[in-house]
Formats: structure tokens, sequence, C-alpha cells
């Protein structure tokens, strides 16, 4: 045997793409899909053309580039929207809701519990047990108001 032949690195690309396309699967991040489609494609080359070992390592090379580029390109152009922006953004899911303070607001600062957790809060002075609603995000901090409930209209004045 005189070392590796270029017909033998055939299945070699081929089995290198599918393990290329099954760590994409198990890690995703559209980075090896492209490697994987690259290799795949250099295997059925190397099976029907039979080029050397250099050629198939150019080959090779030469797609995954062009493959990653043209992905780039395309995504770049037409982005995929997500179903859920704010899903790696936890506090700024948060605004627009109601939150109750656990912690009064005294010179602007103070704690309120939102769902299960609470958060550090910024707003103007406000008592314990107050309902406030959330306006923003500022770092780490809930920006918050007073919240104000409008008056029943037609119902009876109080008294």
């Amino acid at each position: 045997m005189d070392g590796i032949q270029p017909s033998d690195l055939a299945w070699g690309w081929i089995v290198l793409g599918l393990l290329l396309a099954g760590l994409e699967m198990l890690a995703p991040g559209v980075y090896l899909i492209w490697l994987a489609l690259a290799a795949l494609i250099t295997g059925l080359i190397a099976f029907v053309a039979e080029p050397g070992v250099a050629v198939q390592v150019v080959c090779f090379v030469s797609l995954a580039l062009i493959a990653a580029f043209s992905a780039r390109r395309f995504l770049r152009d037409q982005p995929i929207v997500s179903a859920d922006p704010l899903l790696n953004r936890g506090a700024h899911r948060f605004v627009g809701e109601t939150a109750l303070v656990t912690e009064s607001l005294d010179g602007g600062s103070g704690r309120v519990r939102v769902g299960d957790s609470e958060w550090i809060a910024r707003g103007p002075d406000i008592e314990v047990g107050s309902r406030v609603r959330i306006t923003g995000v500022a770092g780490t901090a809930l920006t918050v108001e007073p919240l104000t409930l409008l008056p029943n209209e037609g119902a009876a004045p109080p008294g």
C-alpha cells in the first residue's frame, strides 16, 4: 500500500460531512453545516472525477468559503425574524407590566416584586404595598411609575 489513494478519500469526505452535520444538530449555531455541505460535495466530486488529494483539499476549502459567505450574505439580506425578540433580554419583558412595591422607593430607589422575583426599581418615592407600572429598564434596575387607575365612568361618587 503506497498511502492514501484519491479515490479512498471520497468516503472520508462523506463521513466527515455527515459527522459535521450531526454536530450541527447537537450544537446548532449555523456554522458547521456549511463545512458539512462542502465536505459532502467534495466527497461526491471525489467519487465522480477522482481528483488528487491536493485538489480535493482545495475543493473543500473553496466550497466551504463559498457556502459560508453566500449564507452570510443571504442572512444579512433576509434575516430570520425571531418569534420572541425579547427572549434573552429578561427585564425588558416586564415593560408595561404592573408590579408590587416590596421595599419603598425612597430617594428614587427601592424594590418591586414581578411574578415570583424581586427587582431593584428606580422611580419617584412610592410606599410599600403600592402598585406600579414598569416603564423601562436601566441596566439591571426597572424604571417604574405609580399606577393610576381611572375611576369607573357612570359610577356614583363615594360618600
